[in-house]
């Protein structure tokens, strides 16, 4: 199945914590169906010190499902994406706007 929601998309999370924020893909993880979004879904790690590292705790984004996540459109709405083809290349579509995501 082709990625509704891919790297460097700008996202508004629905549910949980922090909903109603925005932020931008950093990682997809599609076999697990889960995205993490930087700056949002912080949660903080205790590292150990090390020679070469100062341990302490560390603020760490986790991964959001991708289900709890939609495509901000070009009016800055959070939209649902579709597919379609183009001539002969399949592109993403915002279905708000029905604007092609990809250039």
């Amino acid at each position: 199945m082709a990625a509704k929601l891919r790297k460097g998309d700008t996202v508004v999370v629905l549910t949980g914590k922090d909903k109603g924020k925005q932020g931008e893909i950093t990682l997809v993880d599609p076999k697990a169906g889960k995205a993490v979004v930087d700056g949002l879904n912080i949660a903080i790690r205790h590292q150990r010190q090390t020679q070469t590292t100062q341990g302490g705790r560390t603020p760490k984004a986790m991964p959001i499902d991708l289900s709890n996540l939609a495509l901000i459109d070009a009016n800055g709405k959070p939209t649902r994406v579709g597919f379609r083809m183009e001539g002969d290349k399949k592109v993403r579509y915002a279905k708000t706007t029905g604007d092609v995501i990809d250039a």
